[in-house]
């Protein structure tokens, strides 16, 4: 039985976007992935992203990312939502992985922006109409212009939202202002994409995260958002300053990076990385050690 959810939190509050565990040969670890799945979701998440850029999916095959999909929903699929990403820039290929996703069970789909080939804003209305005309799961989009090159528009955001099942937005946008008007003009459920915005977004109508950082504080988000909902805007701040040091030192290179790191300080499934993404050197291993401590992270 799929987790609950509401038209308002679609996927729930708190999503951890998860790391793809490897074996010391680079292999997929589907027992990792299970246990690293069943300790976030023990901490709290309401959900898991699967396959997306913090699950190092430009380097996970097809085949890797079907068999990931099912590991995670035996793991935790009956208390949580796991949303598959199975954004690429191209379409067909989106389409079917989508499809895949859902053969497989997933909750839902995480749909990126295409990346490199900048599309014009019809051709982002047409990719995303056609990801979710493919299969009957609820879509939430992922705007990262940081990565993709191209923003979705807000009028982009809202003649998507008229579609039934693109029903939330992941944002990465870094732009508060803009933020405002889409969710106000959209009606999609809204995510934050960017740790430090977290709080931020939530005082502009977020309804909860996309987090990279939960992976090693998702007690903490949790008591942020629910802080938030409470009206007590002073926990909700003193929980957003005193994880500031761990949104710092999470994102001084790129963050699976880190985050694979971090889990292996504590001794949860991690492994190393597919090329070209490396491991940290002794000096950032040592830094993110004293940014992790600061934010009350124990190791």
């Amino acid at each position: 039985m799929a987790p609950i959810s509401t038209p308002q939190t679609p996927f729930g509050r708190v999503l951890t976007a998860m790391v793809t565990p490897f074996t010391a040969d680079g292999a997929l670890d589907l027992d990792g992935a299970q246990r690293l799945a069943a300790h976030l979701v023990d901490a709290g998440n309401d959900g898991l992203i699967v396959n997306g850029t913090t699950g190092e999916s430009p380097t996970t095959s097809d085949a890797e990312k079907d068999q990931l999909v099912r590991a995670v929903l035996e793991a935790v699929g009956d208390r949580a939502h796991v949303v598959a990403g199975i954004g690429t820039n191209d379409t067909r290929h989106s389409v079917d992985l989508a499809r895949t996703a859902e053969r497989s069970g997933a909750h839902g789909l995480l749909a990126v922006t295409p990346y490199y080939n900048k599309p014009p804003q019809e051709g982002l209305l047409r990719h995303f109409t056609a990801i979710a005309d493919s299969t009957g799961l609820p879509v939430m989009l992922y705007d990262i212009p940081g990565r993709s090159g191209v923003p979705i528009d807000t009028e982009t955001l809202v003649r998507l939202a008229d579609h039934p099942r693109i029903v939330a937005n992941k944002d990465a946008k870094g732009d508060l202002g803009r933020a405002s008007w889409a969710i106000a003009q959209s009606g999609l459920a809204w995510y934050s994409g960017d740790d430090m915005l977290n709080l931020p977004l939530l005082s502009v109508g977020a309804v909860g995260f996309v987090s990279v950082v939960g992976h090693v504080v998702t007690p903490d988000l949790r008591a942020l958002v629910e802080a938030h909902l409470d009206g007590d805007v002073q926990k909700a701040t003193e929980i957003h300053q005193k994880l500031l040091p761990v949104f710092t030192g999470m994102f001084r290179t790129q963050g699976v990076i880190t985050t694979k790191a971090a889990l292996t300080l504590q001794g949860l499934p991690a492994g190393p990385l597919r090329l070209p993404l490396v491991e940290l050197t002794a000096q950032e291993t040592a830094q993110l050690k004293i940014d992790l401590a600061a934010g009350g992270v124990q190791l």
